[in-house]
């Protein structure tokens, strides 16, 4: 049974996946974002499991999901008034707030922090498995810590196989990279994650916001260490949209480029297209698939092209260079 893929359609295995979550135990299962690896957020032994099935360091907080207001009261200890305007226009999504937590939310799953991350996942099969559970869910990625993100129930098999209890397959993840954290905990609301959910629409809801710095070794939120969502294999960003490398004698590289490509170039032992009309939400949805094709291949190096840095964008080259930072 452990490390079994069953179809999110089935009723059954929704209610079959929120007994296990209440028992204690670990589920993946798919967000609008990536496939999260989710236990039951008030458990602090179904929280030391998800950190020993990743390998995840203690200090790196998790990410709490509800399904309904009713369970923030749980969660989070107070809710400033920027707050409430963001859960208004961006709830549920791909939006995590890092707020004052409760106490009954264990340290484990903070790092030891006074604040909690809290997003409302706007994915049907999160909704019913956290409404079937009965209790906030706290998931990051259903990967192996630091590896590239899943988007599909086989990616969650592929890097952790038997140490999860249940994987439910809802089909690829929508949106592709992981959600936008903004934290209200300080003086100013500040930018610590970008995702699909951009700085200019967090600022028409709340005015100025702060981007945090991009390396954060002490991190209050997932996502914000140097080296992160990255390939076994070297990755090296282009310098440019068309710019191509010099490879090495007997060099065996993959290319990853933005939008279609230009002209054919043998060169390389394997080719990925991100969005052949250059559309950053299909890009930004087909990324951690296209990196772990390439990364399968026993490649010498990958090179990625470079996308537009506005928008969707944004968050996009965010990963690219957490994962190429060496």
């Amino acid at each position: 049974m452990k490390g079994a893929i069953l179809s999110a359609s089935d009723s059954e295995s929704i209610r079959l996946a929120g007994k296990l979550i209440r028992t204690g135990g670990l589920v993946a299962f798919p967000t609008e974002t990536v496939y999260g690896l989710g236990c039951d957020a008030m458990n602090a032994d179904a929280a030391a499991k998800v950190f020993e099935a990743k390998q995840r360091p203690q200090f790196d907080p998790l990410i709490v999901h509800i399904a309904d207001l009713k369970q923030l009261d749980v969660v989070v200890g107070s809710l400033p008034t920027l707050g409430q305007r963001l859960m208004d226009a961006f709830w549920p999504g791909p939006l995590t707030l890092v707020l004052p937590k409760q106490p009954a939310i264990p340290d484990l799953i903070t790092a030891g922090l006074s604040t909690v991350a809290v997003r409302m996942p706007n994915h049907p099969v999160a909704q019913a498995l956290i409404r079937e559970a009965g209790t906030p869910i706290a998931a990051p990625s259903a990967n192996p810590f630091g590896y590239v993100s899943p988007t599909t129930a086989q990616h969650v098999a592929d890097g952790l196989g038997y140490n999860v209890d249940l994987i439910l397959d809802g089909g690829p993840c929508p949106v592709g990279v992981e959600s936008t954290i903004v934290s209200l905990a300080g003086p100013q609301p500040e930018l610590l994650r970008p995702g699909s959910i951009t700085i200019e629409q967090l600022s028409t809801v709340i005015g100025a916001i702060r981007r945090a710095s991009s390396v954060n070794q002490k991190p209050i939120a997932p996502g914000q260490l140097s080296r992160h969502y990255a390939t076994q294999t070297q990755l090296r960003i282009l310098a440019s949209v068309g710019a191509r490398p010099v490879l090495k004698d007997n060099e065996r590289a993959g290319l990853l480029i933005y939008s279609q490509a230009r002209d054919s170039d043998n060169r390389f032992a394997a080719l990925e297209v991100l969005s052949r009309t250059g559309d950053l939400r299909e890009a930004a949805r087909h990324l951690f698939a296209a990196l772990r094709r390439l990364d399968s291949l026993g490649l010498d190096r990958i090179y990625v092209e470079p996308c537009k840095e506005e928008g969707l964008g944004v968050a996009i080259m965010d990963r690219l260079r957490r994962c190429a930072t060496p």
